[in-house]
């Protein structure tokens, strides 16, 4: 417990660092453009499938009779933006989540290197590997949320579920990524399999910091025409905090790393001692 306050620690100061503020641009802006500029064409004849696919269900109806009976009907027209932003999110995120992956925790890492000097670079992953990692477990995060979607209606499953489920992808991709440069093949394997459950709930946490923005996101589709906006705002707070998370699961990956290092050359035996003999000294053991 002690080593994740401590990474927390060294992860906040580390997002401090005019630097890794600056990697937060281009995760942004490819996001803004490729989600905004989806929005903003395909908002209409997105809007109009949603409608036309809610008023035919039970649960909708359910709905608008509670706002009916709770005299709040011009809430009506939110019902569809609130569904559609609640299937975005996810899409958004996993996106975004990629783009950090390729574009700015290369860089994250890199700015670890100085904090662990004398830890040697192994290089047991890739970028190719990166991108299979960030897209295999992405395609599994979304194969979860679909399947788990109709008990994130129900409590307290809607505060549990959403949290385990991007705890679960950031620590599969941050951990890869934090570990490439730095961990064989073997040596991450194992420190997953021994960190697993610090890990899991260091991508826990993210998950809960990531809750915030996305609160933004969905209020903002009450007050409609403040959505542009908030839209560009929770994006950039994503890519922060994700950005954050990389801090944090790099600190955490590269102490256990160096731990594990240091408690295996502890239990390696002792080389045997090397007897320098001379070519007398040599001659003089063959002839006896």
């Amino acid at each position: 417990m002690n080593d994740i306050f401590r990474s927390f620690a060294r992860a906040l100061v580390s997002q401090l660092h005019p630097r890794m503020l600056m990697l937060t641009v281009v995760p942004f802006i490819l996001a803004t453009v490729l989600w905004g500029g989806m929005l903003w064409w395909g908002w209409e004849p997105i809007m109009t499938t949603a409608r036309t696919l809610l008023e035919g269900s039970a649960f909708t109806s359910w709905i608008y009779s509670m706002l009916d009976w709770l005299g709040l009907q011009s809430l009506r027209t939110v019902v569809a933006p609130l569904f559609v932003l609640t299937l975005a999110i996810p899409l958004v995120i996993a996106s975004m989540l990629i783009f950090i992956s390729l574009f700015s925790v290369p860089a994250v890492v890199r700015h670890l290197d100085r904090s662990y000097p004398d830890l040697l670079k192994a290089h047991g992953g890739s970028i190719a590997g990166s991108v299979f990692q960030a897209l295999g477990n992405t395609v599994v995060f979304l194969l979860l949320m679909i399947v788990t979607l109709p008990l994130w209606l129900i409590p307290p499953f809607f505060a549990l579920i959403p949290p385990v489920l991007w705890g679960w992808l950031t620590y599969r991709v941050m951990t890869y990524d934090a570990l490439s440069e730095h961990a064989t093949a073997e040596e991450r394997k194992t420190l997953m399999k021994r960190h697993r459950v610090p890990l899991l709930a260091i991508g826990v946490a993210v998950g809960l910091l990531g809750s915030a923005p996305t609160l933004l996101w969905v209020w903002s589709a009450v007050i409609i025409f403040l959505f542009p906006v908030v839209l560009a705002g929770t994006l950039w707070l994503y890519v922060l905090i994700f950005i954050f998370s990389a801090l944090w699961f790099g600190h955490y990956c590269l102490r256990a790393l160096a731990d594990l290092r240091a408690e295996r050359a502890a239990a390696a035996p002792p080389a045997p001692d090397v007897i320098d003999l001379s070519p007398s000294d040599v001659r003089r053991i063959e002839q006896s």
